[in-house]
C-alpha cells in the first residue's frame, strides 16, 4: 500500500510554473539508482579499462564517508578481528560478529557494493557456506567473500546458483596464516603463479563474480587480471588489477601494529582530514598513481 501525503504550502508560485510532485519523486529515485554500484557496474568498468576503489568498512560513519567519497566497493572484512577487536589475527571472528557489522555498514552505505567476509571455518562445506552466506545476505550484504583456491568451486557454484554472488580471495589468504607460515608474498615461484591463475579460472567457471588477489608480485596480478573476464581486486598485487582495496585503518594510519609494504597512509599531511584522505585514495586508484612501485612486490 502506498500513502500519498499532500502538503499545502502558502507560497507565491508564478502562473506559468507547474509543480509535478510525481516527477520530483521519480527524479529522486533515479538519482539514488544512479549511485548504486552493482556487479554489472564493476564488469562494465573492467571492460572500459576504468579502475575502481574498494575499502573495508565496519560501522555507520565510516561506510557513509567512504561511499560518499566515491568508493565503489565496501568490504566488511574479517580484519575486524584485528582492527576492531584487537586480536592478533582474523581467526577469532564469528559469523555473528560479521553479521553485526554488516548491519552497521548497511545503514551508512550510500550505494557502494556491500561485500562481507565469511569468517574462518564458516564455509568448510558447501551446505555450511550456503547457510552462513544466507545470514549475511539477509543482513544487507550483496556479495560474500571466501578464501581459498579451486577447492572452493563446489561452494562457489552452489552459492551462485542460489543467487548469492561470490568474491574468491586468493594469493595470501589470512585465514590460512598458520598453514602458510606467516604473512608471506605468494606466487613468486612461476609454477605457483600459474597454479593461482589456473585455480582462479576454475572459480570463474564455477560462478565467482569477483576475484580478490592479495600479496603477489605485480606481474602476476596483471597476468591474472588479463586472464579473467570477471573483475579482479588487488591488495599488494600491483597496479595492473581492475580495482584496489585497503583496510580502513591502514589508509588512515590508525593501526598501531606493523603495516605491510602495500599500505599507504592517505591521511598523513592531508589538510582536508579523513574526507580528503578518502577522496585522494579514490583519485589515486582511478588515475593509476596508487599503488606505486614502492607499494608493490616483484
Amino acid at each position: 500500500m502506498i500513502f500519498v501525503l499532500a502538503v499545502v504550502c502558502k507560497c507565491d508560485v508564478p502562473d506559468n510554473i507547474t509543480i509535478n510532485f510525481s516527477q520530483v519523486i521519480d527524479m529522486s529515485i533515479q538519482t539514488q539508482n544512479e549511485k548504486r554500484i552493482t556487479i554489472n557496474t564493476l564488469k562494465k568498468m573492467k571492460q572500459a579499462g576504468e579502475k575502481f576503489a574498494a575499502l573495508t568498512a565496519y560501522e555507520y560513519c565510516g561506510a557513509h564517508a567512504a561511499s560518499g567519497a566515491g568508493v565503489e566497493v565496501l568490504l566488511v572484512g574479517d580484519s575486524l578481528g584485528m582492527v576492531i577487536q584487537g586480536h592478533d589475527s582474523s581467526l577469532p571472528v564469528t559469523i555473528e560478529d560479521t553479521a553485526y557489522h554488516v548491519r552497521c555498514v548497511k545503514r551508512g552505505n550510500l550505494g557502494s557494493l556491500l561485500v562481507a567476509d565469511l569468517p574462518f571455518m564458516s564455509y568448510y562445506s558447501a551446505s555450511k557456506s550456503l547457510e552462513n552466506a544466507a545470514i549475511l545476505m539477509r543482513e544487507g550484504a550483496q556479495m560474500v567473500k571466501l578464501e581459498g583456491g579451486a577447492w572452493l568451486a563446489e561452494s562457489t557454484r552452489l552459492l551462485s546458483e542460489r543467487g548469492i554472488p561470490v568474491c574468491a580471495h586468493m594469493g595470501l589468504t589470512p585465514q590460512s596464516v598458520n598453514h602458510l607460515g606467516g604473512y608471506r608474498v605468494q606466487g613468486r615461484d612461476p609454477e605457483q603463479g600459474q597454479a593461482i591463475i589456473k585455480e582462479a579460472k576454475v572459480l570463474e567457471e564455477a560462478g565467482a563474480s569477483v576475484i580478490l588477489i592479495e600479496c603477489v608480485p605485480a606481474k602476476l596480478g596483471e597476468w591474472l587480471t588479463e586472464s579473467l573476464d570477471i573483475p579482479v581486486i588487488g591488495i599488494g598485487a600491483g597496479p595492473g588489477t581492475d580495482g584496489q582495496i585497503l583496510v580502513w585503518h591502514d589508509l588512515l594510519g590508525l593501526y598501531p601494529g606493523k603495516t605491510a609494504k602495500f599500505v599507504k597512509n592517505f591521511l598523513a599531511g592531508n589538510t582536508e582530514g579523513v574526507h580528503g584522505a578518502l577522496r585522494d585514495y579514490v583519485a589515486a586508484v582511478k588515475n593509476g598513481t596508487f599503488p606505486s612501485e614502492e607499494h608493490t612486490y616483484s
